[in-house]
């Protein structure tokens, strides 16, 4: 049975289990279309808060509380660990460790200036698209806390394709073939596509 409010058409996106699905919140979005519109909405909002002024990205709190206000308005788990399994990302129970030891490491390679600013936030990017912490919106706060991660330490924000990447299309399939380079090692298609 097709589900047109969740049944994406895209191999890429994350399925929901159903107490995930349960907790949408607006109770007249019946197509994928209008819940990528709701969702969109708080993303816009968010992204106005978050750039509005110097904010701790290397924070857990500030990390959940930016998921929280991306998708508070549509999803009553934003802003909270995924506790249930995924095709992709770290084990549920593994996601407080991992996220904290990925902290850690930028701590370390912005004070040691171990890779480019560019390429440190899109390392963050890559492993907090690989940790996988919340259901849904992962791409996107990644990639929202990468830019403002790149502007704290001067660099302008990325252009991620210049296209929207939540729509099954070639360049989100450019975007994730460059997530499973970096899921082997290879950073350097996933920089180039962050710029281009």
């Amino acid at each position: 049975m097709n589900d047109p409010l969740f049944d994406a058409g895209d191999d890429a996106a994350t399925p929901l289990d159903p107490e995930e699905r349960r907790a949408l919140i607006p109770t007249y979005i019946m197509t994928r279309a209008q819940l990528n519109e709701a969702e969109q909405i708080g993303i816009a909002e968010a992204d106005r808060w978050a750039f509005a002024r110097k904010r701790d990205v290397l924070s857990e709190t500030f990390l959940l509380g930016l998921h929280k206000r991306m998708f508070g308005k549509v999803w009553r788990w934003a802003g909270t660990l995924r506790a249930s399994e995924r095709n992709i990302g770290v084990a549920a129970y593994k996601i407080g460790v991992e996220l904290r030891t990925l902290l850690d490491d930028l701590r370390f390679w912005i004070d040691n200036a171990t890779y480019p600013p560019d390429e440190i936030a899109v390392r963050f990017h890559h492993k907090l698209v690989w940790i996988h912490p919340f259901p849904n919106g992962n791409g996107r706060h990644a990639r929202m806390a990468a830019d403002l991660l790149a502007i704290a330490l001067g660099r302008p924000r990325f252009s991620w394709g210049s296209a929207n990447l939540v729509e099954a299309a070639e360049t989100r399939a450019q975007y994730v073939a460059a997530l499973k380079d970096a899921d082997a090692h290879d950073i350097a298609p996933l920089l180039a596509f962050a710029r281009s």
